[in-house]
């Protein structure tokens, strides 16, 4: 502030900083994900993977409703959902990798992160698979008595699962502390919602299980953190389960492996209009709440940390042969 300025509002420095916050983390997740794509294709990370890009709102925003203590259940598209939840980039490199510095120790890979200290569950490579975790976690939570909520991403290709189906009715019928989140990106790999639902509005399937849902942009940061806290405070307040259906779109085709025939470019552009990150960057710049000297710094510190991710991961350990068997046999032995 210069000489002679008015000092800023108390309230306004602190959604500033909020702002901020939220703005970092979509770039980090995006710069993150961009890197991770050029390890791919040099063969430093391998087996499958899928990337987030487009849908850092929804990861960002949802993240704002909930506290440290609370339970996070992801995808297989699940970086975004783990960087936003405080998983360090070093720790999900080095997982990338396959190094036992990774957050699984390396045995996981690109869709199976998992970090207790966060209480961040996955990352489930089976479509649907999510569910009937989270189900048993907000279960465990409700009969100890202890005052939390379980938030649960997945796409909209689940609700076409049996799994989704179980979950939602036992997560009605108990009264479970459980923030459902779809990501409805339009596309089941390589499916359109329109070919395999006959119903595309996804809160009408949550209304089948008397479960209130909303359904919000998912491309406007704003809107779904709004959304969420929303949702997220019904949860909380023991009126059980919420489904809260972000409506977006990925930037990228469905994994690293797909020739993405199945949508013209022309589709793909148009949502590249809708950028969360370029929106949310807009509204900032036009509230008088971001500097491009601000956005510089934010990406000079971004670039850091991604380097030192990589630095991370490179010099990383490989799990030991004689050790391949940990955690896949139990050293448990009945009398």
């Amino acid at each position: 502030m210069n000489a002679g300025q008015t000092p800023e509002p108390i309230h306004m420095a602190r959604e500033r900083d909020h702002n901020h916050h939220m703005l970092y983390q979509m770039l980090l997740i995006r710069r993150f994900e961009g890197k991770c794509a050029e390890l791919y294709s040099s063969m430093k990370i391998r087996g499958f993977m899928h990337l987030y890009d487009g849908e850092e709102a929804v990861a960002v925003g949802v993240m704002q409703s909930l506290t440290a203590d609370d339970a996070v259940v992801a995808t297989y598209r699940e970086h975004g959902h783990a960087l936003a939840r405080g998983i360090s980039a070093c720790s999900i490199m080095a997982e990338m990798y396959g190094k036992r510095e990774g957050c699984s120790r390396g045995r996981g890979g690109s869709m199976h992160l998992f970090d207790d200290k966060t209480r961040f569950f996955g990352g489930n490579a089976i479509v649907g698979g999510g569910l009937p975790i989270a189900v048993g976690l907000a279960l465990a939570d409700k009969v100890q008595k202890r005052p939390r909520l379980t938030c649960c991403f997945f796409g909209e290709g689940a609700v076409a699962e049996g799994e989704f189906h179980e979950s939602m009715n036992l997560a009605a019928l108990w009264q479970l502390p459980v923030l459902f989140v779809c990501e409805n990106n339009l596309y089941a790999m390589g499916t359109a919602l329109a070919l395999s639902e006959s119903v595309t509005d996804i809160t009408a399937k949550a209304a089948g299980y008397n479960i209130e849902a909303e359904a919000v942009d998912g491309m406007d940061l704003s809107a779904v953190e709004k959304a969420a806290n929303k949702a997220a405070s019904r949860v909380r307040s023991g009126k059980g389960p919420v489904m809260l259906e972000c409506r977006t779109y990925r930037f990228r085709a469905h994994s690293m492996f797909d020739p993405e025939l199945y949508r013209a470019k022309s589709e793909v552009e148009a949502w590249k209009g809708r950028c969360p990150i370029a929106s949310f960057i807009r509204l900032l710049k036009e509230k008088g709440m971001l500097t491009d000297t601000e956005l510089h710094e934010m990406e000079e510190r971004i670039a850091i940390e991604i380097d030192d991710a990589v630095a991370f991961a490179e010099a990383g350990m490989w799990e030991p042969v004689e050790e391949l068997t940990r955690f896949v046999y139990s050293d448990r032995r009945t009398e």
